[in-house]
């Protein structure tokens, strides 16, 4: 069922405020037809001339006509990408994450999508395990690309295992449809020792190499990523944790097969995930392996961009000396050695004193943890009592998605309480910067 597309914003100076809209109004349909997504607003809003229903916060209609540029965008903000609701996971993946999360918090958490519509959006992967042919037909119909698909593997049988759903086995020939239509995917591989690594990862990344061909390859890259496992995950799960040995060894075979992709198309095209290079305690690759970052989000070249981010930044924002100010970073143990040049930087300016805490998540129990993976339980047990200076400097990746909020709902608000202390939550290298040489005054 398609519900109104309710607003949440209305951006200033633009055609919708100019209108009159306000958030809490709805739009019904756009020129006879009803928005099922923000996709199909996006497609709809195109026109020059627009006749829109409205359904305002009284719950009255409004007809509006509105006269525009080509293209030109409206100024509205969503409650949600989707009007007809998500098109939810039909797979038992044991390394899902949303399975390895413990009971008892908001039934929001519990959702899996599998919406090639966020895949679309915002670059989140899916499946393709659960779509109709209706569905597959308006991704080649409104050129929905490029998507992000998880594909694990390719073997038939061990898809199938990893996925625990029979239409798993259909992924390389929906890659050719892809291919047949010049549409494209970035692909991704949850390595899970002892069930997709070895012969099954080597046949994985040459079978998706052999759609990486043409004007416009089908499958653009590939990352491969460790399996990352929770003390809350099912048990008899037959996943295994990655080890230094096997992190190694990954690294080995995909640096292999490294060489031969980048003397056949002259791209790296599978790239390894940070993670491996942390858990194996290597050093990271240097900046130029990771040409244009294709695979960014999926934690692939995200430390290094970081460090050279910073640096850049550093040059041009640091100053030699500032009032004298002391501060608590906070990031995973993971990153603990490759953040070392970041804070010796920080520490050469007279004034500033930035001490690292290095965390590993007893939420999660892990021994090796991520930034993005910390959360406010494992910030006020492992701080609690201790002298954090004037603050702490909270990388933004540990919160969701525009809240202040961990991944186990404990807000900002309250481990500021419970630390005693004030917390400041930096978004990207300058803003982490600014606040450590000017900012004492944040929440």
């Amino acid at each position: 069922m398609i519900s109104p597309a309710r607003i949440s914003q209305v951006l200033p100076d633009s055609i919708a405020a100019e209108v009159g809209f306000t958030p809490g109004d709805a739009i019904v349909s756009i020129n006879g037809s009803q928005p099922r997504d923000l996709i199909d607003y996006q497609f709809l809003c195109a026109d020059e001339v627009l006749e829109l229903e409205v359904l305002d916060e009284a719950g009255k209609i409004h007809h509006i006509e509105i006269e525009k540029d080509y293209d030109d965008d409206l100024g509205l903000e969503f409650e949600t990408a989707l009007f007809d609701g998500l098109i939810q996971c039909n797979n038992r993946c044991p390394f899902c994450f949303i399975d390895q999360q413990p009971p008892g918090k908001r039934e929001s958490l519990y959702f899996k999508d599998d919406d090639y519509r966020l895949s679309f959006l915002y670059g989140s992967y899916l499946t393709l395990t659960n779509l109709p042919s209706r569905e597959w037909q308006r991704i080649e119909q409104m050129r929905l690309s490029p998507l992000y698909v998880s594909v694990h593997a390719t073997e038939p049988e061990v898809r199938t295992r990893l996925l625990k759903n029979p239409r798993a086995a259909q992924i390389l020939s929906q890659l050719e449809w892809f291919q047949e239509r010049r549409l494209q995917i970035h692909a991704q591989v949850v390595l899970c020792p002892s069930i997709n690594d070895g012969i099954y990862l080597e046949q994985t990344l040459r079978d998706l190499a052999s759609f990486h061909r043409g004007e416009v390859p089908a499958v653009a890259s590939v990352a491969v990523v460790p399996v990352g496992l929770t003390k809350f995950r099912p048990q008899e799960d037959e996943l295994i944790p990655v080890t230094r040995e096997k992190a190694l060894e990954v690294i080995d075979q995909v640096r292999s097969l490294q060489q031969e992709f980048r003397q056949q198309f002259g791209s790296t095209f599978a790239w390894l995930a940070d993670e491996w290079f942390l858990i194996a305690g290597e050093d990271l690759p240097c900046e130029s392996e990771y040409e244009d970052y294709p695979q960014i989000d999926n934690g692939v070249g995200s430390i290094r961009l970081f460090i050279q981010q910073f640096i850049d930044a550093a040059n041009q924002l640091l100053p030699e000396q500032v009032p004298p100010r002391k501060f608590t970073w906070v990031v995973g143990n993971a990153v603990e050695r490759a953040f070392q040049p970041i804070l010796e930087r920080l520490n050469r300016v007279s004034g500033l004193e930035v001490n690292m805490r290095a965390l590993s998540s007893d939420y999660w129990g892990q021994n090796i943890t991520v930034t993005g993976l910390l959360t406010g339980y494992d910030l006020i047990t492992k701080l609690q009592g201790q002298q954090l200076g004037d603050g702490i400097l909270l990388p933004t990746v540990m919160l969701k998605h525009g809240e202040l909020v961990f991944l186990d709902d404990i807000n900002v608000e309250e481990v500021s309480r419970q630390l005693h202390t004030k917390i400041f939550p930096v978004a990207g290298v300058e803003e982490f910067i600014k606040t450590c040489i000017s900012a004492l005054s944040a929440s």
